[in-house]
């Protein structure tokens, strides 16, 4: 790189030649004695100028509290309050916004007991998983203290929920939502989206959500917020048609073939799903079985894929390379590796990706990654060559019914029985996420848990688009929703 501004060589700056033949040999490079001089007096200027940029007043958008007042923050305390865990903190933004709803620890987990705010329960049976890592939005929805929420999504954070808590969750195509002001996890897969109790609602939330803020590079440059306006075209959809009148006339639906073959496939989440997709045909749609093998691995790749990027920009607060906005003073806290109390303080979730993020990066390093990198594009192809022949692929969302959580949030459990419990929860997810087509995830049935049978938990079906096609798989989940009452639907074995 050139040098820019070579910086004066203050005295609380100077580097001695010692310190950079030791930072070289720590790297296993050796620097000619006669060059030290040179790149001391190099670093050194390079010191003050990184000291002088620190003194520089920092920058963050700024929000107009005379437009948008914040009023009686609080951080909520006891079952109650907290709605059963869902609510992190509460207050009143225009008498719009009441509140941030509760995630998992970092957000790596896909069950719903590990936040720092305590387990987030299942609205509809106590003690089971809302699922994560956005448990508090489907909790919070689905037990009417809000009406709409946006949540995260890089595995299945906002479809996971959303099925395990009978509400409606959208992952957008990605860059059609703006991840600005959010903690990142993993540039290439980091969505935010909508949702809320049902499609129209989800839509409309996307309408004002989606477009490009000038800030985030994920974004197209030409996508202007309201370039489409999902909440009234989805009402115009609804308003047009009715069930008699096969309003999915013309479409053709994918039934993805592997989505149903993973070993853990609870037989009554299949069930209901292929159940849900036949009333798809009873709305006009043509349903087609779809085969693409390499689905059957994607979650495999998935996971190999994110620990070494993950680590870095999640854990460790450093995207480099990415235009966006970023958090200087999260990495203040965290530093170049984490300390034992960061560690400690992670839960098993960021624990594992963590530990594993170190294990490939020693042990393998970047041609892996290259690896993972370039079989997720295959994966990404594999998609879009199935998408010239279909509008929508579907497929269940989680693939077996909620699981118990645990109260203590797992440290007496320890990490292998904290993490085997959701095994397989997102094989039919976090592939989306590095493709990045839309997924959404209706709920469209009431299963029995595996434990009790005499509790009936709820459950949804994915809708998969073609890459900014949202609109078509929020019209195919509302013609779906307006022609079938979920409060009666309980799938009898």
């Amino acid at each position: 790189m050139p040098v820019s501004v070579l910086g004066e060589a203050q005295k609380d700056s100077l580097i001695t030649t010692t310190e950079v033949s030791t930072l070289a040999s720590t790297h296993d490079l050796s620097i000619p004695a006669s060059e030290l001089e040179d790149w001391a007096a190099l670093l050194a200027g390079l010191s003050h100028c990184a000291k002088e940029t620190l003194t520089l007043p920092g920058y963050y958008p700024t929000v107009d509290t005379t437009i948008y007042p914040r009023t009686n923050i609080h951080r909520p305390s006891g079952p109650e309050d907290t709605d059963y865990g869902g609510w992190a903190w509460v207050l009143d933004a225009r008498g719009i916004i009441t509140g941030k709803a509760a995630c998992e620890n970092n957000c790596f987990g896909a069950v719903s007991d590990t936040s720092v705010t305590g387990p987030v329960h299942n609205p509809y049976a106590y003690g089971y998983s809302t699922s994560g890592s956005s448990p508090g939005s489907g909790r919070l929805l689905a037990s009417g203290k809000v009406d709409l929420s946006i949540g995260a999504d890089q595995g299945g954070s906002i479809r996971l929920p959303s099925a395990n808590c009978g509400v409606v969750g959208l992952k957008p195509t990605w860059g059609l939502v703006p991840y600005t002001g959010c903690i990142s996890l993993e540039a290439t897969i980091d969505h935010a989206g909508p949702m809320a109790k049902t499609v129209q609602d989800c839509a409309t939330l996307l309408e004002v959500i989606a477009g490009t803020d000038g800030i985030d590079d994920r974004q197209p440059y030409n996508w202007p917020q309201g370039h489409i306006r999902f909440g009234q075209e989805v009402k115009n959809h609804l308003e047009d048609t009715s069930p008699s009148l096969n309003p999915l006339k013309g479409m053709k639906v994918g039934i993805l073939k592997e989505g149903f073959e993973d070993p853990v496939t609870d037989p009554d989440i299949a069930a209901a799903s292929r159940a849900a997709i036949a009333k798809l045909g009873d709305l006009g749609t043509e349903l087609k079985e779809i085969s693409i093998p390499l689905h059957k691995e994607s979650g495999m790749i998935w996971m190999v894929a994110l620990p070494i990027a993950g680590t870095a920009q999640g854990l460790l607060a450093n995207p480099a390379g990415r235009k966006q906005h970023l958090f200087p003073e999260r990495s203040t806290q965290v530093g170049k590796e984490l300390s034992q109390a960061a560690f400690d303080a992670l839960g098993p979730g960021g624990q594992n990706i963590y530990l594993r993020g170190l294990f490939l990066q020693k042990i393998f390093g970047a041609p892996l990654h290259a690896r993972c990198t370039n079989l997720l594009r295959k994966l990404n192809d594999e998609y879009e060559r199935v998408f010239r022949d279909i509008d929508v692929l579907v497929m269940p969302t989680i693939i077996f019914p909620p699981v118990k959580i645990c109260e203590e949030g797992g440290r007496t459990l320890g990490p292998l029985p904290m993490l085997s419990r959701t095994i397989g929860a997102t094989y039919n997810t976090a592939t989306f996420n590095s493709s990045g087509h839309p997924g959404l995830s209706l709920l469209v049935v009431f299963v029995p848990a595996k434990d009790d049978r005499k509790a009936f938990l709820p459950t949804g079906l994915q809708i998969v688009g073609r890459k900014f096609k949202d609109l078509t798989c929020l019209k195919v989940a509302a013609s779906w929703e307006k022609s079938n009452d979920w409060k009666t639907l309980k799938y009898d074995a």
